[in-house]
C-alpha cells in the first residue's frame, strides 16, 4: 500500500486546538487506513491507504471534522512528493527550525509573494504546492503576513526530514505485518 503523509491545520498543543495524537491515530484506523503513526503533537500522521490522494483527504477531513465538530483542513502528501520537498527547499544553508514549508492544496499563484506584507528579513520562494520561507531571525520576532498561506498549513524542515526518514523506513522495511 502506498505512504501517505497528512498534515493537519491549526492542530496545537495548547488549549486551542487541541488534538491528541492518540485520538488522531484511532480516528484514522477506525477510517481503515493501515500502519497508522502519528509525530509530535502538532498534526502529523503516516499512513497507509489503497484510496487515491484526494479520497484519503476528504475521508479524513470528513472523520476528523465530524469528531472535533468543526472544521478540519488536512494536506495530504505521498511519500515521495513529501521526500521531494526537502531538496527543493531553496534556503538549504538555513537553520531547519527557522525554515519552512507552507502546504498548500494546489499551486500558489504566481503572485503570491506579491501580496506579502511585513516582511522584514525573512526569505520567500514558491514552490510546487508549497511556499517556502525562511525566518532569520527567527517566527516569534516576524510579522511576515502571507494572505494565501491562511489556506495551508506550515512545517518546518526538521519536521519535514523527520516525516521523510519515518515514510522512507517504512518503505526500505521488509513486507508482512508491522507493528506500530
Amino acid at each position: 500500500m502506498p505512504v501517505y503523509i497528512a498534515l493537519l491545520r491549526a492542530v496545537h498543543v495548547g488549549k486551542s486546538g487541541k488534538f491528541p495524537m492518540a485520538q488522531l491515530k484511532s480516528l484514522c484506523e477506525a477510517e481503515g487506513f493501515a500502519q497508522v503513526q502519528t509525530y509530535i503533537a502538532s498534526g502529523n500522521v503516516l499512513l497507509e491507504a489503497d484510496n487515491s490522494e484526494p479520497q484519503l483527504k476528504s475521508a479524513l477531513t470528513r472523520r476528523l471534522s465530524d469528531h472535533a465538530g468543526r472544521p478540519m483542513d488536512v494536506f495530504v502528501r505521498t511519500a515521495r512528493e513529501m521526500a521531494e520537498v526537502l531538496p527543493a527547499n531553496p534556503f538549504a544553508n538555513a537553520p531547519g527550525n527557522r525554515t519552512v514549508a507552507i502546504f498548500l492544496v494546489q499551486a500558489p499563484p504566481a503572485d503570491a509573494l506579491s501580496r506579502v506584507s511585513g516582511c522584514k528579513d525573512e526569505q520567500l520562494q514558491l514552490g510546487r504546492r508549497e511556499i517556502y520561507v525562511a525566518y532569520r531571525s527567527g517566527m516569534g520576532c516576524s510579522r511576515l503576513k502571507i494572505p494565501v498561506a491562511t489556506q495551508g498549513t506550515a512545517r518546518n524542515m526538521n519536521t519535514i526530514a523527520k516525516l521523510v526518514e519515518m515514510a522512507a523506513a517504512r518503505q526500505q522495511a521488509p513486507t508482512g505485518p508491522r507493528h506500530r
